[in-house]
This record gives structure tokens, C-alpha cells and sequence, in this order.
């Protein structure tokens, strides 16, 4: 059977993926590898940040987690706001952070950042997409293979909603009424672009079984 060791110890994410992956395959995190070092997102883009943390933790991964059905899953995500230039992109879990570690500022004061700098655009402005992309690399060896998923929408004038994490609660996808925390899990992953994203993934993987 396939392992997947999801680089990541954040919970929502952990939780969101491990839900849209369903059965078929072993989840594994960081939590189960404490050890593991530290991966500076500093790439331009979602593909390297993904990339970079997948290449590095399946090096760093002892020898006898080599096995051509083990792998590690890598996410890089964010949210990109067309009147702010694609912003705040690769830097949108730390969009609001003074500290200059490369530490995640809170949910809260990455949206009240957001919503400051939209103020005075208009509903029609204020088109914006989630971007996912989650990187595969073998323990075995072999060629990294991302995987990319897209979900458009706009940002709202005001937070709603008590679901999801992140940008959910000012989110309303294309074609919706409400956020993202507000749809509820089981839309959202129908909608989302980690859902999307992975997805392509399953794919990959059915057809290498």
C-alpha cells in the first residue's frame, strides 16, 4: 500500500488532506518525525516552496523508509488578490508578520491586513484565487511530479463564517453565495484548489499501482 508522509505538523492541513486523500493509502505526518529539520519556504513561487520541502525531507528520511511505495507529499498554498498585483501569493500565511524568522502571523491579522488594503475597491475588483500545488517526491529515488489546482472567487468586504482556517472566512468562490467557512468541509472540498489539486494526484497514483 502507498505511504504518504505529508510534510506538515499544521493540523488544519493535516486534516484537510487526509480527508480528501479518503482510503487507500497510509498517512503519515511530521508530528511521527519530530526530528525532521526545518524547511525555509524561500522560493518565488508556490512550485518551489513545494518542491524544495518535499526533495528535503525525503533525503533527510532514514534509509529504511526507502521503499518505491513510500513517498512524501508537499504543499505549498496561498491566496493571490488580482487588485493587489497577485498578492499576498507565496507570503500568505505570513502576510501580516513583523517577525522576520520567516514565522506565520495569525489567521485574524492576515485578514484584517487584507481587507485594509481592499478598502475602497469595489465587488467587482476584488477577484482573487486560491493556488495549491503539492510536489511528490519518491523515497526511492526519481523525479519529483507536481501536481497544481486552482480555485477562483473573491474576496468578501467583511469575514463570515466559522469553518475552515486561513483566508476562508473572506473567500466566496466562483459561483457561491458564501465563504469557504460558511460552505462547510464537505463543500469546500469538492470546490477547493487542494481538492483539485489532489485530485490530479490520485490519479497519478492509480495509474502507477
Amino acid at each position: 500500500m502507498t505511504t504518504l508522509l505529508i510534510a506538515t505538523r499544521n493540523a488544519h492541513k493535516i486534516a484537510e488532506l487526509s480527508q480528501l486523500l479518503g482510503g487507500g493509502v497510509i498517512v503519515r505526518t511530521l508530528n511521527d518525525f519530530p526530528a525532521a529539520p526545518a524547511v525555509v519556504e524561500d522560493a518565488a513561487t508556490f512550485d518551489g516552496n513545494a518542491r524544495k520541502k518535499a526533495e528535503t525531507l525525503a533525503r533527510w528520511l532514514p534509509a529504511e523508509f526507502f521503499s518505491p511505495n513510500f513517498y512524501v507529499l508537499a504543499d505549498d498554498s496561498g491566496l493571490e488578490v488580482d487588485a493587489l498585483g497577485g498578492a499576498p501569493g507565496v507570503h500568505s500565511a505570513r502576510f501580516a508578520a513583523i517577525a522576520t524568522d520567516g514565522s506565520n502571523s495569525p489567521d485574524p491579522d492576515n485578514n484584517a491586513k487584507l481587507l485594509r488594503l481592499l478598502e475602497g475597491i469595489s465587488p467587482r475588483k476584488r477577484g482573487a484565487r486560491f493556488r495549491c500545488v503539492l510536489a511528490l517526491t519518491p523515497t526511492s529515488g526519481g523525479q519529483t511530479v507536481c501536481f497544481e489546482g486552482v480555485c477562483e472567487g473573491r474576496i468578501a468586504q467583511a469575514p463570515s463564517g466559522s469553518g475552515g482556517f486561513g483566508y476562508d472566512p473572506l473567500f466566496i468562490p466562483e459561483g457561491c453565495a458564501r465563504s469557504f467557512a460558511e460552505l462547510g468541509a464537505d463543500v469546500k472540498n469538492k470546490l477547493s484548489h487542494r481538492a483539485r489539486a489532489l485530485e490530479k494526484l490520485r490519479e497519478y497514483l492509480w495509474y502507477r499501482r
